[in-house]
């Protein structure tokens, strides 16, 4: 088959190999991994415009708006107003997505540690260094 050297399908496929480690996971906590990726995010940012999150989360617009909503819902998240323009949308972490994500994250930590102890630690950065790169090189040139 020609789809075991494409490389679109190949990095679909390792994503999930990746995320059937972590699905049953995040479950457990009452995530999705699309609501878990906006929560990271948010927590290492402390506070992100919608669009930014949507930009480093990889999510479309019409999904992170739910994601927000119901993050908002369950009071992991506020919403406010950029100090520098007003139009803007600031998303904030609550002290409970933060107390939520220091019980999740040490968890989390587990199954990386497991993949790396499986794959190997120069491997796994190796990898993470291409991907960057892949990232970076394949970035349409603004004008």
């Amino acid at each position: 088959m020609q789809t075991n050297r494409s490389l679109t399908i190949a990095l679909l496929r390792a994503r999930e190999c990746l995320m059937a480690d972590f699905r049953p996971l995040l479950a457990s906590h009452g995530f999705t991994e699309q609501q878990w990726r906006v929560l990271r995010i948010l927590i290492e940012a402390e506070a992100i415009d919608a669009t930014s999150l949507a930009e480093y989360s990889c999510i479309l617009a019409p999904s992170l708006t739910r994601i927000i909503k119901n993050l908002e819902s369950r009071g992991l998240l506020q919403r406010g107003v950029s100090k520098d323009d007003a139009r803007k949308l600031v998303l904030t972490p609550t002290d409970l997505a933060i107390e939520v994500s220091n019980k999740v994250n040490p968890e989390t930590a587990k199954v990386f540690q497991k993949i790396e102890d499986r794959f190997g630690s120069q491997k796994t950065e190796i990898l993470l260094d291409m991907l960057q790169e892949l990232c970076k090189s394949n970035k349409p040139k603004r004008k």
